[in-house]
């Protein structure tokens, strides 16, 4: 594990722990204080670098959860040593840089997954299904936001660390799902704002609002905020026969007029599907399992991401896939 914050410890470390395929051998932080504590309660090795740790130990895989401006540095040193990486969000910082890491993960023959839980917790593996028995899909309609006190608080409020805020980070997960449901959309007209606290200095967006639109007819809108709560996440499809509308812990198919058909809820979903990612990324590594967030896979996210910047500086609509 490199990189022992609040991530890594609330998520991916259980799903780590809990994982049949996969053992905990060492950790690392550049916090000495931070190492000496989880070297103890894990019983593992300890390292405040990086290249000591995969000189130190026989590694098939490292989880790497650090600022995003830190990424790329731990996937070149892990690549070089042919370790293959399961990468917290975002892939890269830039559709550039994302490309950049795509060709040497390929070059280095190793494996890369992007973190994507929702990907293993049946509620959202169900949209699907369901979106197959509403008819024709016309307007998309998705919000993820939290609450965050002070938005310039931590590397989270600095572009520079960052790469942007609640777009490339907190959004991702709600980019992957539109790509995964819908596909890069064609136009996307984008309005960021980072005055949610005008008495604190920060540069990344605390609050976006997304429009998107496919040649198919398809549209929608996506709210992010890193400063509207309370938390809350969702995705609503409204079709020609019927909606389905998605949330954190719940899915239903409806009628036009609300009335409800069917709905599926799971409870404590979220560190099964941690473990549940980390086993499929082992049966990757073996050879035996599709890689479900490949790097190249990841170079369309980072497109639609590079689209909302684009357009909120230029003010006018951009097609991601004339980026790629």
């Amino acid at each position: 594990m490199v990189g022992l914050g609040k991530q890594a410890l609330e998520d991916h470390l259980p799903g780590l722990l809990a994982a049949d395929d996969a053992e905990l051998v060492a950790v690392c932080d550049e916090n000495a204080g931070v190492v000496r504590e989880q070297e103890s309660e894990l019983a593992v090795n300890g390292y405040i670098d990086v290249e000591a740790m995969l000189t130190g130990e026989q590694l098939d895989f490292v989880v790497v959860c650090v600022p995003h401006s830190a990424g790329r540095a731990v996937i070149e040193v892990a690549a070089s040593r042919g370790v293959h990486i399961l990468k917290e969000k975002p892939f890269a910082t830039s559709l550039a840089e994302a490309k950049e890491l795509a060709a040497l993960c390929e070059r280095s023959s190793v494996e890369l997954m992007v973190t994507l839980q929702r990907r293993f917790n049946p509620i959202y593996t169900s949209f699907t299904q369901l979106a197959d028995q509403i008819g024709t899909p016309i307007v998309v309609d998705a919000a993820y936001t939290l609450h965050v006190d002070d938005p310039s608080d931590g590397w989270r409020g600095k572009n520079a660390v960052a790469g942007g805020g609640c777009i490339i980070d907190m959004g991702y997960h709600l980019v992957d799902l539109l790509l995964w449901y819908f596909g890069l959309p064609d136009r996307i007209l984008a309005d960021t704002s980072a005055s949610a606290r005008p008495d604190r200095s920060y540069d990344a967006e605390d609050t976006a609002l997304i429009h998107f639109s496919y040649d198919s007819g398809l549209y929608g809108s996506l709210l992010l905020s890193r400063f509207i709560g309370p938390k809350s996440e969702k995705i609503r499809l409204v079709g020609s026969r019927g909606i389905v509308r998605l949330e954190r812990g719940r899915i239903q198919r409806m009628t036009n007029d609300g009335e409800m058909i069917e709905s599926l809820a799971r409870e404590q979903a979220w560190p099964s599907a941690a473990t549940s990612q980390i086993n499929h990324f082992c049966h990757v590594i073996r050879g035996d399992r599709l890689n479900l967030s490949s790097p190249r896979d990841n170079i369309a996210h980072l497109a639609f991401i590079a689209a909302c910047y684009e357009s909120a500086r230029a003010g006018r609509h951009v097609n991601p896939k004339e980026l790629m």
